[in-house]
């Protein structure tokens, strides 16, 4: 353990300063398409009954019509979170009825031809109007099965005041300069997100298979499962390797983390540069929007990342503009597997690892990056991804390289302290018990998920689509064993009427044409930053 991470461990472990972390938030964000009984897309509409996909707090669609996203509130608690997952889960299961599943896997089900795939819709008002044209945007730049692929998110925020514990420095008088402190805070995190995510995707990475019908007329080096699945023997997660979000345009794109200025002038500047693939696709076809602008990114959160920052928005606000004026309020871990094993997507072991591996980020010492960290970076994430369970497979370190395990093991080792003050909070020790396991996955690799999830797919017959289609079905039988009670289906209820009203004001009180609106958004981009 090195001395700066010692040092802060025992300012935390102070009686009088434990209450720094129980402010802590966390949230989770949970992205599944719905299919038929077959396991085929379902070509229905995002569901009335369940209320605006644009104003739910906790209902909405991602990409497509037919993926869904739920979203929990920010909780103190890992329990809690879960909870409020579960109960989300619980509803929707009830209200899809007896024709729909929610697909167990992150790499899609079976998808019907290109152009059929239904982009989402959020009514007629013009910020509805456009989270479509960017969709439609989507679509033509990546295609839209690659935007079926679904993950978790989990958020999570830091006490304020930690921020200056750690720095061992007084609190800041100038509000600013508080906020630029925890802004630095949350970017020293980042660059040690971008050291060590290789991690996660070993412990919790479940996609090494997918349906061969995915890759169909593409070129993959993948291998043959069976006639319908296609897989890597070693693999963790395909969803996070090259086979995903990938485009020329987005590949020599790598907003730095060392100053939050710098990061978002990054940014800045992609939504403001053209690209001329996009100039030849232009705007409009047929008098319509096809995409909200030709620049190599139509806004800032189409860069494709393993963690963001984040700061919550006004309607119509840009992220961008957020984070300029007023920091960074959390990060947003983007790169999980959905667990198929389990009917959430994410199981309470993953979520306090997370959560461990977060604070353990934080507390950790963070020197700035460069060219070269960010490219051993990138590919220790790459091989991990494409053939993390690799005997003898080494990643890069400094000037040499290391075996993947046995870094993984010390990195495991070192975050142990970490999980022994967050249960100091609880005295149940559940995130130490979970951290544990891990050791146990990392003595033997076959105990992964991804490892789990081969065996299971080669015991049902080597087809990925008929095992995933047998989990959905298991995971709704699951949920619909414990149904709601009248309170909370009557508190969904409420929650889908309000949103639907919340859309109809919003569509009632636009002035002026979607053009003009478009337009508008295209330029909201803080002057300092494009200097």
């Amino acid at each position: 353990m090195d001395d700066l991470l010692a040092r802060r461990l025992r300012h935390l472990s102070d009686p009088s300063r434990s209450g720094l972390l129980s402010q802590s938030l966390r949230g989770i964000e949970r992205e599944a398409l719905r299919v038929d009984r077959a396991g085929q897309l379902a070509m229905t509409g995002h569901p009335v009954r369940l209320g605006s996909a644009l104003t739910h707090p906790q209902i909405t669609t991602d990409y497509s019509e037919s993926l869904m996203e739920f979203i929990t509130p920010a909780e103190p608690a890992v329990e809690t979170v879960l909870q409020s997952l579960d109960t989300i889960h619980r509803h929707v299961a009830r209200e899809l009825g007896d024709g729909e599943r929610l697909w167990s896997q992150s790499m899609p089900s079976a998808l019907p031809a290109e152009d059929e795939i239904p982009i989402a819709r959020y009514g007629s008002s013009h910020i509805g109007m456009l989270k479509h044209v960017y969709r439609r945007g989507l679509a033509l730049r990546y295609g839209r099965r690659m935007q079926c692929i679904a993950g978790v998110h989990y958020n999570y925020s830091v006490a304020p005041g930690l921020w200056a514990l750690l720095d061992e420095a007084p609190a800041a008088a100038d509000p600013r300069a508080a906020l630029e402190r925890q802004s630095d805070g949350y970017l020293a995190l980042i660059r040690n997100f971008h050291r060590y995510n290789w991690l996660l995707m070993l412990l919790f990475g479940a996609s090494p298979a997918l349906s061969a019908a995915f890759l169909e007329g593409r070129e993959h080096t993948l291998q043959p499962l069976s006639p319908d699945t296609l897989y890597l023997p070693h693999a963790t997660s395909l969803r996070m390797s090259d086979l995903g979000y990938q485009n020329d345009a987005q590949s020599r794109l790598r907003p730095p983390c060392n100053s939050l200025e710098r990061y978002l002038a990054s940014l800045a500047h992609a939504v403001r540069e053209p690209h001329p693939a996009y100039e030849r696709l232009g705007t409009h076809r047929d008098g319509e929007w096809v995409q909200m602008n030709t620049h190599v990114l139509q806004i800032e959160n189409e860069y494709y990342a393993t963690i963001r920052p984040k700061r919550v928005t006004e309607r119509g606000e840009r992220p961008i503009e957020a984070l300029f004026e007023r920091g960074i309020q959390y990060v947003e871990v983007r790169c999980l597997d959905i667990d198929p094993f389990v009917p959430l997507g994410i199981g309470a072991d993953c979520a306090r690892v997370v959560e461990v591996f977060l604070l353990w980020c934080a507390l950790q010492d963070s020197p700035p990056c460069n060219d070269l960290s960010l490219r051993q970076q990138q590919a220790n994430f790459a091989a991990t991804v494409r053939e993390g369970r690799r005997p003898g497979l080494r990643l890069l370190r400094g000037d040499g390289d290391v075996a993947l395990v046995d870094w993984a093991q010390a990195l495991v080792e070192q975050m142990a302290p970490v999980a022994e003050l967050l249960d100091a909070g609880t005295g149940d020790g559940a995130h130490a018990a979970a951290l544990q396991r891990q050791q146990a996955v990392l003595r033997d690799l076959d105990l992964s998920p991804s490892a789990r999830v081969l065996d299971a797919v080669r015991a049902a017959g080597g087809s990925f689509h008929g095992w995933s289609l047998q989990q959905a079905e298991r995971h709704t039988q699951a949920l619909l064993a414990r149904p709601l009670d009248a309170t909370q289906q009557a508190g969904f209820a409420e929650l889908a009427r309000r949103s639907i009203e919340e859309q109809q004001a919003i569509e009632r009180s636009d002035v002026g044409s979607f053009d003009a609106f478009v337009q508008a958004y295209n330029t909201r981009i803080p002057a300092a930053l494009l200097a």
